[in-house]
């Protein structure tokens, strides 16, 4: 290794530009810290003529992937290309070329994650995901790391930096969903295509990193609830502040014998949880651990130079690695695959929440006794009630809180609200989560 470490980045896009830019600017910095250089040896991406600010060297640059992976001169490939495929076939084929790999790519790690590394573990390769979880906050080498002596029991946190920086615009009164996400596009923070992220699929692909890291569980995105913020107003963010909340998207995961507690969803999240306080496109996560209690990992969730310096980590492993021609100091889930076991996630009716109800009902005698009613066949009880000013067409809303109840229950009551004659709109359901962290 007296020559050094050959990085090769696929994908030059936003992150992509980061991880280059970062790795010619800490040339020194890295080779002072592990005694020989970790260098730029190649990009490829489809596209070599739009403008990074970047200026590379002549033939860095080209368009083959596969030219890139069977360079001699490159020791690590860092795919950045994002999606399913060809992504996975990428990351085989380096690994398979004796590479080692570091990705960002929680889509395809959370639908075949386990295979990949099962390929990298059979070759004694990195498979580096640091960068797929909270950009820039190192929360996987943290739980493969520093929480292995413990049990972890819950796993939750807000995961997607788009959603939050939204919900925390529309608490300081900045507009609607589809004003603040107009700005947000504008700036840069959300996407085109914003589906990912505001209807909670990328927190979905995070959870299950998370459950597989925290459990040691392996579960299947489709079998995760899933819930975004598209349906929340500032009319829920208002009445969650007079009971005395923060709107938040959450993706929650918990260990119990019956399964895997596995969804993600807005929630009412009480204003003196720290996860309250995470404002902007700012992340966290938190981890409960049986010995440990509850910790709290806060720190900007995406962009290019926060997940770009994610990247660089674990580029640098996998160059300690070859400078001490050894295998990796951990395994991709910090444990062997053959412990990692296929786990059930539990049906989102049968877990049990307090909820938050908005019920827009006419302003007649008896109108609110059959809802109570019908709540009450059901087994929920209300906790609080209160009943606000005509709206429309006689209509009242009605913001009530209820005793924790099972899901299946409230779908029910919910069904049979809605064909009431004194409903005027449907019911704005949100889960009200006291409970986090074993908080009551």
């Amino acid at each position: 290794m007296k020559r050094g470490v050959g990085v090769g980045v696929i994908g030059y896009g936003t992150i992509g530009a980061g991880v280059v830019r970062l790795l010619r600017q800490r040339v020194k910095a890295h080779g002072d810290r592990l005694g020989f250089p970790v260098r730029l040896a190649r990009v490829a991406d489809l596209d070599t003529s739009s403008d990074r600010g970047i200026k590379l060297p002549t033939g860095v640059l080209i368009d083959d992937a596969r030219a890139l992976i069977d360079d001699p001169s490159v020791n690590v490939v860092v795919e950045l290309v994002g999606g399913v495929e060809p992504a996975r076939t990428f990351i085989l084929e380096a690994l398979r070329a004796g590479k080692h790999v570091v990705t960002a790519n929680k889509a395809l790690l959370s639908e075949h994650g386990v295979a990949l590394s099962r390929e990298a573990e059979k070759r004694g390769l990195l498979l580096g995901f640091e960068a797929s979880v909270g950009g820039g906050i190192p929360i996987v080498r943290t739980i493969k790391e520093s929480l292995a002596g413990d049990t972890n029991e819950e796993v939750y946190g807000i995961l997607n930096g788009t959603a939050n920086y939204i919900l925390s615009a529309m608490s300081e009164g900045e507009g609607e969903f589809e004003e603040v996400l107009a700005r947000a596009q504008a700036m840069g923070l959300a996407e085109a295509d914003p589906s990912y992220d505001v209807d909670g699929i990328d927190s979905v692909h995070k959870l299950v990193i998370l459950v597989g890291l925290a459990f040691g569980k392996k579960i299947k995105a489709r079998s995760v609830h899933v819930e975004g913020i598209r349906s929340v107003s500032s009319k829920e963010i208002a009445y969650a502040r007079e009971f005395g909340y923060r709107v938040k998207l959450l993706a929650v995961a918990r260990d119990t014998p019956a399964g895997v507690e596995a969804r993600v969803h807005p929630s009412m999240v009480p204003e003196s949880h720290l996860l309250a306080q995470v404002s902007g496109a700012y992340n966290a996560v938190c981890i409960k651990g049986r010995a440990l209690g509850n910790s709290v990992y806060y720190g900007q969730g995406a962009g290019m130079m926060p997940t770009a310096t994610a990247v660089l980590g674990d580029i640098l492993e996998a160059a300690r690695s070859l400078r001490d021609e050894r295998p990796p100091s951990s395994e991709p889930w910090g444990q062997p695959l053959a412990r990692l076991s296929s786990a059930r996630v539990i049906p989102m009716g049968d877990t049990a929440h307090e909820h938050y109800l908005r019920l827009t009902v006419v302003d007649k005698p008896g109108a609110l006794a059959r809802i109570s009613s019908i709540l009450a066949d059901e087994g929920i009880g209300i906790a609080t009630l209160s009943q606000h000013e005509i709206e429309t067409r006689g209509a009242v809303p009605v913001v009530l809180r209820t005793y924790r109840s099972a899901e299946s229950a409230m779908k029910r009551a919910l069904a049979r609200v809605g064909r009431l004659r004194d409903n005027r709109a449907k019911p704005v359901l949100l889960r009200v989560e006291e409970g986090l962290g074993g908080r009551e």
